[in-house]
């Protein structure tokens, strides 16, 4: 009866690169993101501010609901977490900002959709929205 040797080659893996998909903030202008609607705008506090990074900036409602913004990626991209910082909500809060953090489900998506449906007051304002997570693929 014959016997099986079973020979193993050991391989040197120090110099493989591991190409692991880099999570980033996908909700910047600089990362390529862009308000295409918004259902006003107010000329000191227009909605591009909403993705322009800065904590100074915001955009602000012009007084009636629904109010509605649409932030388009120019890509597919999974989205892992998704934070929308704001001053609507319908609890007043003495001025300080809220933090409203939505983890998100299996799924990509090229453009996310925002309604403000009411306010603890006549306005609104979002001071930012992140969205943490990574491309999937460019847009041709």
């Amino acid at each position: 009866m014959g016997v099986n040797h079973s020979t193993w080659h050991c391989m040197d893996f120090s110099n493989v690169k591991h190409f692991k998909m880099r999570k980033t903030e996908l909700c910047l202008s600089s990362e390529g993101s862009e308000v295409i609607l918004a259902t006003s705008s107010d000329e000191k506090h227009p909605p591009e501010n909403i993705i322009d990074g800065n904590p100074d900036t915001f955009w602000t409602t012009t007084g009636m609901f629904p109010q509605e913004f649409i932030i388009c990626f120019h890509k597919h991209v999974r989205i892992e977490r998704l934070v929308i910082q704001s001053y609507f909500d319908l609890v007043h809060t003495e001025g300080q900002l809220q933090n409203e953090e939505i983890m998100a489900r299996d799924g990509s998506a090229t453009y996310l959709r925002f309604i403000i449906v009411s306010a603890f007051d006549h306005f609104a304002s979002v001071h930012s929205v992140s969205a943490e997570g990574t491309v999937v693929s460019n847009l041709s």
